[in-house]
């Protein structure tokens, strides 16, 4: 399929692929929140800041949790890993009940769903559902008890996580996923890439595989946007505002991948600032469909 180049000459996007804590669902908040009264209930330590959330954002629940634990002190106070995991697990489960949708979600969801890439010679509105579907796939480091228990109530009938089909979901315990290989790595990227793909021949479709530049990575977290930038596919970042002000004046080297420590001869490679490979973007409400050569059809 002939398809035209986007604005900035890159190729038409042909796969979405999305993180979900912070970008899809609002359980960043909830952790934050879970994090810092068990901290200070059993601990008396003072709230963390955004220095901190910073470094937890992305990560698997074991680099998370190891790495709060390690800053709030608490190997000096004699308390185990473990003890202090248990406590945070037990304020989750009973906070993760309410995980509601971040504004836009459910309406890009819904409206990729609908979508198609734009080939040659159509320009906009015009030969709208002539084109491919535009894939969607999740890229997620929760865990699958944590993943089913924040998203339950958002995943059944009429649920918007429901229109990403269940093979393109890879989670952070994923067998494919390699310990130690969680975000900023790119791995749990090409996975998802690779489920899609893998959609595509067991379908019996003759199309080319979908490249890592057709793909349009959702992020909030510096690392998951380094992630995406290794593993060869353009972002969108929709940090919070508290993240944004702690990158700012370096959003560039952000969007570019450039913050991370990511150095392995496996983990791809980073952009370059200002090459047009990343978005900032103050709410999922604001993306813009024809820049990356989407069409939505009407419903």
């Amino acid at each position: 399929m002939a398809v035209v180049p986007t604005s900035s000459g890159l190729p038409p996007i042909r796969a979405c692929l999305f993180d979900l804590d912070g970008l899809l669902i609002n359980s960043e908040d909830l952790l934050t929140e879970a994090r810092n009264s068990v901290l200070y209930e059993y601990y008396s330590h003072p709230p963390m800041d955004w220095t901190v959330k910073a470094q937890l954002q992305g990560r698997s629940a074991t680099e998370s949790t190891r790495i709060l634990y390690e800053w709030a002190g608490l190997p000096l106070t004699g308390i185990t890993i473990e003890e202090f995991r248990g406590k945070l697990n037990a304020r989750l489960h009973e906070m993760f009940k309410k995980t509601g949708l971040m504004p836009g979600a459910g309406e890009l969801l819904r409206r990729l769903s609908r979508a198609k890439t734009r080939r040659v010679g159509e320009g906009q509105g015009q030969g709208q559902g002539q084109g491919r579907v535009v894939e969607m796939a999740l890229a997620t480091s929760s865990q699958t008890a944590m993943y089913k228990l924040k998203t339950a109530h958002l995943e059944g009938e009429g649920g918007v996580l429901g229109l990403i089909p269940e093979k393109h979901k890879i989670l952070g315990d994923d067998a494919r996923l390699k310990d130690g290989r969680g975000k900023p790595a790119p791995d749990i990227f090409l996975h998802a890439l690779e489920a899609i793909n893998e959609g595509l021949r067991e379908k019996g479709d003759m199309e080319r595989e979908i490249k890592p530049v057709e793909c349009l990575v959702f992020e909030d977290a510096v690392a998951g946007v380094e992630a995406a930038r290794r593993a060869g596919m353009r972002v969108v970042w929709v940090p919070d505002p508290g993240l944004r002000e702690l990158y700012r004046g370096q959003e560039g080297e952000v969007l570019a991948g450039m913050t991370g420590e990511r150095r392995g001869k496996d983990d791809g490679q980073v952009g370059e600032v200002g090459e047009g490979w990343g978005e900032l973007l103050s709410s999922l409400e604001d993306f813009e469909y024809e820049k990356y050569g989407i069409v939505v059809e009407d419903k």
